[in-house]
């Protein structure tokens, strides 16, 4: 699978382990930075992440700072990103199950690294359900009515 990754200098450690851990699954990963700790702004790092994304560049996108909370602000700005902000296995899952979530957006200040690397892997392995959940996702993008 193509993924891109991208990451403040809050996010960048576990950016580090996140790629290796990727491309040692096999995945192709496109690195958008930082290449840093050094105080950087989120969205020059963020957005070229989630443009790649919603071009189809990529099939999915990671996306790491402090908190992860802007991080996803950014990238759900871009037309065809579902980015989730996960914290635990279920955030994870859902986000995928549920909202098709085609970035995933982690707080290297809020979860440990293993548990970081571990939602990503569930997030990578969860399918999309479909049915009553394709329909919300239309709606979202404005492809559907209420």
């Amino acid at each position: 699978m193509k993924i891109a990754i991208g990451s403040d200098h809050a996010g960048f450690e576990y950016k580090q382990k996140i790629r290796d851990m990727l491309q040692g699954l096999g995945h192709q990963v496109t690195d958008f930075g930082t290449n840093s700790p050094a105080p950087v702004d989120y969205p020059l790092f963020i957005r070229p992440v989630a443009e790649a994304v919603g071009r189809g560049e990529v099939e999915r996108g990671v996306v790491l700072g402090g908190s992860g909370n802007g991080e996803a602000i950014v990238a759900n700005r871009l037309r065809g990103v579902r980015c989730a902000v996960c914290w635990n296995a279920e955030s994870a899952r859902l986000g995928r199950q549920h909202n098709n979530a085609n970035v995933i957006s982690l707080g290297q200040r809020m979860v440990t690294l293993e548990l970081a690397l571990e939602l990503v892997r569930i997030w990578l392995d969860t399918p999309f359900e479909g049915g009553r959940h394709q329909r919300r996702i239309d709606l979202i993008d404005g492809a559907g009515s209420a």
